[in-house]
């Protein structure tokens, strides 16, 4: 392994002068400044990150707060991830991942030992507790999520409020008047999970403004959890004919128990979800969906950050609209029995 000594001594120069190239904390000549850099990059010299932290330069590393808690869908979450390291590469920073359910202690110990340069935050609540620190920390964040007092964050996200009402806006548009949310797990719901709270929200609000009849039912994404849940739907509102799954996990074993019970996909019941493509593309009846961008929301992510390290001012909050792909699972509302039209 190079050490700073080994750079010096190439450079024939000393270890301080140096440490002073790297943090820039003395004027040192531009010839001194170009021979040591070029004795770097013969030599492959890459300073220890947490020295080069407390000579007061930077890390060139970005913390990215992944706790993978119960109920969330892990594919996406690495999905995301992968987003932020690979562009965090192109801006010369590593990615150091932080998994724990720490809460506001993991903000404390990145922002008390330096070990990063700024924060990117995921999975973020409405009231997240780590907000509080998040505004006061020195160091810059940006949030992959929107919280319910977004102001002094930086935050990009899906505009999952419209998303939910452009699923409803669909379904209504196809005669549709009762619909069903098989949603994400309760736990999600539990502890106050921004994106699906606000998918709920714009549900509701879109079902309300064209008269559509709504019930929502959290759910695991079990086959048991499942099968359970859309029985006792069809039990408590007979006349149902779309369902909106906001559940990644769920997608698969739902259209499997709509099989079992012999109900066409999407003849007799129109099926829409919330989920990234290849969920959607690739499922057994290709479905009607609104992308989750995982791959997007991960490169703004850092790009905002790269900004915001580099003195650019980042607007606060930045929701990606949605957009919706019309596949198979969707259809007319069925007739009522009788009338020849659409069930109201």
């Amino acid at each position: 392994m190079v050490t700073l000594a080994d750079v010096a001594r190439h450079a024939g120069v000393s270890a301080s002068t140096v440490s002073y190239v790297l943090s820039g904390k003395r004027s040192i000549s531009a010839a001194t400044r170009e021979r040591i850099q070029d004795s770097i990059d013969a030599l492959g010299y890459r300073p220890h990150a947490g020295a080069r932290a407390l000579a007061g330069g930077r890390t060139s590393i970005l913390a990215l707060m992944m706790p993978l808690r119960t109920g969330l869908y892990v594919p996406v979450m690495m999905e995301i991830a992968m987003a932020v390291t690979t562009t965090a590469r192109t801006h010369g920073h590593d990615v150091l991942l932080l998994t724990g359910e720490e809460g506001p202690e993991a903000v404390r110990r990145v922002e008390g030992s330096a070990i990063a340069d700024g924060m990117i935050v995921m999975d973020v609540e409405l009231d997240d507790p780590r907000l509080p620190l998040l505004r006061e920390a020195e160091r810059p964040s940006v949030l992959i999520g929107l919280p319910a007092d977004p102001a002094g964050l930086d935050c990009v996200d899906l505009d999952f409020a419209a998303a939910g009402a452009r699923c409803v806006d669909h379904l209504a548009g196809l005669g549709h008047r009762r619909l069903a949310v098989l949603g994400e797990p309760p736990a999600v719901y539990a502890r106050g999970t921004g994106y699906a709270e606000r998918t709920l929200a714009g549900v509701r609000a879109a079902a309300e403004a064209h008269g559509v009849e709504l019930l929502h039912r959290p759910v695991d994404g079990t086959y048991a959890a499942v099968s359970a849940a859309v029985t006792r739907i069809f039990e408590e509102r007979p006349g149902t004919t779309a369902l909106l799954v906001q559940n990644e996990a769920a997608v698969e074993p739902l259209l499997a128990v709509l099989r079992h019970q012999g109900r066409a996909v999407p003849e007799d019941v129109s099926v829409v979800a919330v989920c990234p493509d290849q969920v959607a593309a690739h499922a057994s009846v290709p479905l009607t969906a609104v992308t989750v961008p995982a791959q997007d929301l991960g490169r703004i992510a850092v790009e905002r950050l790269v900004a915001r390290l580099g003195g650019a001012a980042v607007p606060g909050t930045e929701l990606l609209p949605p957009r919706l792909t019309v596949r198979a699972s969707t259809g007319p509302a069925p007739a009522a029995p009788g009338d020849g039209r659409g069930r109201d």
